[in-house]
């Protein structure tokens, strides 16, 4: 097995899925992950209510807080120094109201750019134009 390149079904950015990522969700009889580590963090952040930790669930998490996430609120997790299970979590919200979207500033042109993640201190946040140029399409 090779790392594989995915692209994220929420932001779109190519993310890795290292070899010991899916020795990991094959032993588990997971599928392949849709979404990158912080798409991933941010579902389940949003599931538990924040940091309270309302419905979340324990265990590790890998690299940004990662984890399995099927969407339906299954935990899980993985965690760079070993493989641990995690608990399970929340309910995920699989109904067929609208995606919940955010509002930045475009980190190359300074336009407003709409997400759908909260944004975060420190990353680059671009809107779809400036997007589609990084990544070269």
């Amino acid at each position: 097995m090779a790392d594989k390149t995915l692209t994220c079904s929420d932001c779109n950015q190519e993310f890795a899925f290292t070899e010991r990522e899916q020795a990991f969700y094959a032993e588990k009889g997971f599928s392949e992950p849709r979404r990158c580590p912080t798409c991933r963090a941010s579902r389940k952040a949003a599931r538990s209510g924040g940091d309270s930790g309302f419905g979340g669930g324990g265990g590790s998490s890998y690299s940004s807080g990662g984890g399995y996430d099927s969407g339906y609120g299954a935990g899980g997790g993985y965690s760079a120094g070993g493989y641990s299970g995690g608990g399970g979590g929340g309910f995920g919200n699989r109904g067929g109201g609208p995606r919940e979207m955010f509002t930045a500033t475009c980190s190359s042109c300074g336009r407003e750019a709409r997400v759908p993640f909260r944004p975060t201190n420190g990353k680059p946040v671009y809107c779809s134009d400036c997007f589609r140029s990084q990544r070269g399409g």
